[in-house]
């Protein structure tokens, strides 16, 4: 769903905006996210603690502290850019308007944790409403209303995300107050503050890398290469995002489950469900990976002719997508049992991929290759650095554990080779077959088979029920 609503967005942002002026802003958009995960002090995932040990204390108190705290530190981050924002537009050239970009800091920072609180009471479909409805038809509608008028054209695209990020901030906070309320005698000292602070740090600053992962490299690439390359490589990144959106869906079953079992030290039962729900995780995001992937062509040339140059780019994050998941589901576990230790291979991963990306960004150049290829090695440094920690963090998460911790299930190759028969018939096909009957065939070969023959009735009887 939230793809589905993106595509409009990048169909106007490639047609009407151009390359340009889409890596101009997402430039600004890397800044700005960063700020806002910051500030949003890692209660995305680590609410769920805070709220399970809150005691005698308001469970709204809880959260409307950790909403005061991100909106201070969002209004310090904010006026910060403001009279600094050459970190925002590294390429230069930009107008107040432009500017009106980093209001969205404190919305963003906010959404996160009203979303977290309410997916603590199981409440999932304020996210669904919220992050896959209400933002991303916001920002395509708003983009192409901003583009018809000609004061706002230039920074429509800023202007059209700011509007995105405050729907849904709305969206999140009216069910909330129905689940938490107004705080009730919210008492604030500087020394429980702090506490809150000192607590959340380590996983704030783990938030912040892991999603940095994803942007980092459009950071880089952005010093080497011009808007236009930076552009595209944003284009590409929102379509290979829906395989790592369906694993940031499954992020609120995950916590209020792990933090129930650590209680009781059910450390068999965590492995099992964590081990469940990452594969999961990986069957649908291998199957959409190939449906989009092997047609990447024809998909990155829905939005351009400019973009065709970042199939490359697409195959290898998609991949990256895939190799992350292990990663995401052993991180569920160890930001409750090993902050500090997650802390520390989460930066060794983030240093690794900084290094590989220049790295091949600068032999991709110094070879002579058009820089399309830049974007390209900006993409495998990706995929490199994040299987790396799949690998470390499934081991760590499975000795801490005492079980096993995997998400790999041999169906998942079975699956697979009928599906890349089935999609590679498909691309002898005009384009606009390709996309309307072979990316559809593809997932249902896939699904097929995984259905059959990775889900075992376990699985199956989970998903009767939910649906």
């Amino acid at each position: 769903m939230r793809l589905a609503a993106r595509i409009p967005f990048l169909l106007i942002a490639g047609r009407l905006y151009g390359a340009e002026s889409l890596g101009r802003f997402a430039s600004a958009l890397v800044i700005v996210e960063l700020a806002a995960q910051l500030a949003s002090l890692g209660e995305k995932r680590g609410l769920a603690q805070r709220l399970a040990n809150a005691g005698e204390a308001h469970p709204a108190n809880v959260v409307w502290e950790g909403m005061l705290l991100a909106a201070t530190l969002s209004a310090g981050a904010m006026l910060l850019l403001w009279f600094l924002p050459a970190p925002l537009f590294p390429s230069g050239g930009y107008s107040d308007l432009d500017l009106l970009i980093v209001l969205a800091i404190p919305g963003f920072a906010l959404t996160e944790i009203l979303l977290a609180a309410q997916a603590y009471r199981f409440d999932v479909a304020t996210t669904v409403r919220a992050r896959a409805l209400v933002e991303p038809w916001t920002i395509s509608i708003a983009a192409g209303l901003f583009w018809l008028w000609e004061p706002t054209r230039a920074a429509g695209l800023g202007l059209a995300y700011l509007a995105s990020i405050y729907a849904g901030l709305v969206t999140a906070f009216i069910p909330f107050l129905r689940h938490y309320g107004l705080p009730q005698a919210l008492s604030l000292r500087p020394r429980g503050l702090a506490r809150t602070v000192s607590r959340a740090a380590p996983l704030a600053a783990a938030d912040a890398i892991e999603w940095g992962t994803r942007r980092l490299d459009l950071f880089i690439l952005g010093l080497f290469a011009g808007p236009v390359v930076v552009g595209i490589y944003y284009a590409v990144q929102q379509v290979a995002s829906l395989p790592q959106k369906l694993k940031t869906s499954f992020e609120p079953i995950l916590g209020p489950v792990i933090t129930g079992n650590l209680k009781t030290r059910d450390y068999a039962a965590i492995a099992r469900h964590v081990s469940q729900v990452g594969f999961w995780i990986i069957a649908m995001q291998v199957g959409i990976a190939l449906a989009l992937g092997i047609p990447g062509e024809a998909v990155m040339g829905l939005l351009g002719p400019n973009f065709v140059g970042g199939t490359g780019a697409l195959a290898f994050l998609l991949l990256a997508e895939v190799a992350a998941a292990t990663a995401v589901i052993a991180e569920a576990v160890l930001i409750y049992i090993a902050r500090v230790r997650n802390l520390i291979v989460s930066a060794a991963t983030i240093a690794l991929q900084g290094v590989l990306t220049v790295a091949l960004i600068l032999a991709f150049r110094d070879a002579g290759y058009p820089e399309t290829y830049q974007a390209a090695g900006a993409a495998m440094a990706l995929l490199v650095a994040l299987s790396f920690a799949s690998l470390l963090k499934a081991r760590m998460a499975s000795r801490l554990l005492g079980h096993r911790v995997s998400a790999f299930r041999w169906p998942l190759v079975w699956a697979a080779g009928p599906a890349v028969l089935v999609g590679h018939g498909a691309t002898y096909l005009p384009e606009w077959l390709e996309l309307a009957v072979g990316a559809p065939a593809i997932l249902a070969v896939y699904g097929l088979v995984i259905w059959r023959r990775g889900f075992g009735p376990e699985d199956r009887a989970l998903f009767r029920r939910a649906g």
